[in-house]
């Protein structure tokens, strides 16, 4: 459980708990405020005045645009990782074609952008701007990464980043200058830690229960990391108890054989499972940590309520 209490304790000597995760990526400083003008009485939004008010349809519509980005962004993944199904379905290129799926995530979008600029914000655009390039890069990063990278925890964490965490972190403090804070206030800054340690969470946890989870429950394919070549943190702790791991995490499990020795390996492991669990507590607890710095209000609680939901879902 994640508690309103102190950050789960790093494991020592672990550098991927040390490192300073606030240099894996951030929007470019926006150099005015970036904060929306608020049009209601006192200029301030509260939780009296927000729902229903202008700010909260604006805030809304951002919700859309993320989740529409998130789809696209899913839709071209299942292309180019050739996946076979998606939320217990079959994937968008199974049902039609790669065309029609490429077309569909690109009108999606097209549509996501058309709307974020209809927020009037020109500093939410450049964030949100900023987290399809990362999403892009995320992609690069995961066919180009050179061999010896595939054992780094910080190479992982990276690109955990630019696929999963960008879009959340960028999101959140958007939310905040849609609400009228600026964009280096303690509030935008807060929510931004919030999404972007919430991000990492949800694909650290994303990624243990690949392991553990069946397909079913998954509604996506078990192992699909390992079938795309990838190692994820539960094998990246298990390679550094098992030297002999290390070469076939760096031709991607390419050779017979080789992904059949790393879920041994992986199993036998008494520390790589927990490790991996204890990163993504971690991850939870600075969220919620992060989070707890706004003041308290309904929303916020259930935002703590939804990170610890990330850590503890079997699916």
């Amino acid at each position: 459980m994640v508690a309103n209490g102190d950050v789960a304790c790093p494991i020592e000597g672990e550098d991927d708990m040390d490192f300073d995760y606030s240099k894996i990526g951030s929007a470019a400083c926006w150099t005015s405020s970036g904060a929306s003008v608020i049009e209601m009485e006192g200029g301030v939004v509260t939780p009296e005045n927000h729902q229903g008010s202008e700010v909260w349809r604006r805030q809304a519509q951002l919700g859309q645009i993320v989740e529409m980005i998130h789809v696209a962004s899913l839709i071209h993944d299942d292309v180019l990782d050739e996946a076979e199904t998606r939320r217990g379905g079959e994937a968008v290129h199974k049902l039609y074609s790669n065309k029609v799926a490429v077309l569909a995530g690109d009108y999606l979008l097209a549509r996501a952008s058309v709307l974020l600029a209809r927020l009037e914000n020109t500093a939410v655009v450049q964030i949100m701007a900023t987290a399809l390039e990362s999403l892009v890069a995320g992609e690069i990063m995961q066919l180009k990464s050179p061999p010896e990278s595939l054992l780094e925890m910080e190479s992982y964490l990276r690109k955990s980043y630019y696929k999963t965490a960008s879009l959340i972190c960028y999101a959140s403090r958007s939310t905040a200058l849609l609400g009228g804070h600026a964009y280096g206030s303690n509030v935008a800054t807060a929510c931004e830690e919030f999404g972007f340690h919430l991000g990492l969470a949800y694909q650290i946890q994303d990624d243990i229960l690949d392991f553990t989870a069946a397909a079913s429950v998954l509604g996506k394919p078990a192992l699909a990391d390992m079938d795309l070549g990838l190692s994820t943190a539960p094998i990246l702790y298990a390679a550094q108890e098992y030297p002999a791991l290390r070469p076939m995490v760096m031709r991607r499990f390419k050779e017979k054989g080789d992904k059949q020795t790393a879920l041994e390996h992986l199993y036998k492991s008494k520390t790589a499972m927990d490790k991996a669990k204890t990163l993504a507590m971690f991850h939870a607890q600075k969220a919620v940590d992060a989070i707890l710095r706004l003041p308290q209000s309904e929303a916020r609680d259930a935002l703590i309520r939804l990170t610890n939901l990330v850590v503890t879902r079997k699916k």
